[in-house]
């Protein structure tokens, strides 16, 4: 320990960790750089200022680097290791081999706002804000669907614990410095709640009241099925391959018919086709295919009888009647509103893009963004490894029926992917 900074001047490495605002972090670096030797390397532990507008105005802004620590720093392994435009090569280097010395996984990142993390994180809070917005389902629900992928926590809840005005503010921070890009825009929603107040855990009442938090999801009316029903799984791959072995169980091992040259995924019993999400509404595939009775469902859950979204289009029972298929095959059906991309397709979709943008931009690589969003916020997989499991198609479809619906470059497809995907 020392008690004032000219009893540091011998050392070789300064991490500053101090109050983020970009002219007392200057104040403070042009300080030190009278004080220490050429050769000490001067780490910022920022998580959102740009690491060469600190550099700026220093004698050797070479040896100025990025070097993120994610809360609680003894238990999160992740250190963004962040290269202004000045730094040079071999203190980035060092300090990504420091960082890893000291047992962190180090992922290198190019200073653009948000950096990784912070960056690609984004639509996992604004897709669930915007479906918010448009009345598509209640926070207990979106919290659910997404615990039910296997995010520890759900977007709502999770707000709730960072508060909304950090959440807000270090949105409205990202959007700002990518100049106002459509994409990163603040919610409505989330800008009345800090108005308000409602900031989360700290105030007692965020999208929850506390110390109850989220209410039990309400009871799904489900249809008996037909004694008799003759059960079709369509397409091919990976769902189609989960559904017919959560079939097989229902029916005690009986072999299941399957149509495996189908363009669509999913089942079809009763006179109803139940589709896995390609993007579209319900209602847009029965008017495009001449269909009385459709559903479309959502991602399948990871975590075992976990809550799945589905909406319907057609008669008035057909809701009732695909929650009972649902529930036939092992998962807890969840009706929400016939929105484009359903909750978790659209929102793994978006976070694919976002990170496939950041490595378009050379901010990362896609082994560093998977690191990164597992290590630096637990999320159960990388971007890229939603993205194996998805398929590329798949995701691009996702995103053009998000940008048919609501244009405004929000739901621009990355040309990183577009690439990817005819590749």
């Amino acid at each position: 320990p020392v008690a004032q900074l000219s009893d540091a001047a011998h050392v070789h490495l300064v991490v500053e960790a101090i109050v983020e605002n970009l002219s007392v972090k200057r104040s403070l670096f042009q300080e030190l750089e009278g004080l220490l030797s050429e050769q000490c390397v001067l780490a910022t532990n920022t998580s959102s200022l740009s690491v060469t507008a600190i550099a700026n105005g220093l004698k050797h802004p070479a040896r100025v680097v990025g070097m993120h620590f994610f809360n609680p720093v003894p238990l999160m392994k992740l250190v963004e290791v962040v290269s202004g435009l000045q730094t040079d090569v071999g203190v980035a280097q060092a300090i990504f081999d420091l960082a890893q010395a000291w047992g962190k996984t180090a992922v290198h990142a190019r200073s653009t706002p948000g950096f990784i993390v912070n960056r690609i994180a984004r639509p996992f809070y604004a897709e669930t804000l915007a479906l918010l917005q448009e009345q598509a389902a209640r926070p207990e629900q979106l919290d659910a669907l997404l615990r039910g992928v296997g995010f520890r926590m759900g977007p709502c809840e999770l707000i709730d614990l960072i508060g909304h005005d950090t959440n807000f503010s270090v949105t409205q921070s990202v959007f700002e410095a990518n100049f106002f890009d459509r994409r990163f825009t603040p919610s409505l929603v989330q800008r009345e709640m800090v108005d308000g107040g409602l900031l989360g855990r700290k105030t007692g009442r965020g999208f929850y009241r506390y110390p109850e938090g989220a209410p039990a999801l309400p009871v799904v009316k489900v249809a008996p099925l037909p004694a008799q029903a003759q059960w079709v799984v369509h397409g091919s791959g990976v769902t189609a391959d989960a559904l017919v072995a959560a079939l097989s169980h229902h029916l005690d091992g009986k072999p299941v018919s399957r149509a495996t040259s189908s363009d669509w995924v999913g089942v079809e019993v009763a006179g109803l086709q139940l589709r896995q999400t390609d993007g579209r509404p319900a209602w847009q595939i029965a008017h495009d295919e001449g269909l009385k009775d459709v559903a479309v469902f959502d991602e399948l859950p990871t975590v075992a009888g976990g809550a799945l979204a589905f909406a319907t289009a057609g008669r008035n029972d057909v809701t009732a009647l695909a929650a009972a298929v649902l529930q036939t095959l092992g998962f807890a059906p969840l009706p929400v509103a016939d929105v484009p991309g359903l909750v978790v397709a659209r929102t793994l979709a978006m976070l694919v893009n976002e990170a496939a943008d950041a490595v378009l931009q050379g901010v990362c690589s896609p082994d560093g963004a998977n690191a990164a969003m597992k290590l630096g916020v637990n999320y159960p997989a990388g971007p890229f490894e939603w993205l194996d499991r998805m398929g590329h198609a798949r995701v691009v479809a996702v995103l053009r029926a998000l940008d048919t619906c609501y244009r405004g470059e929000r739901y621009r497809v990355s040309p990183w992917l577009q690439r990817a995907a005819h590749g």
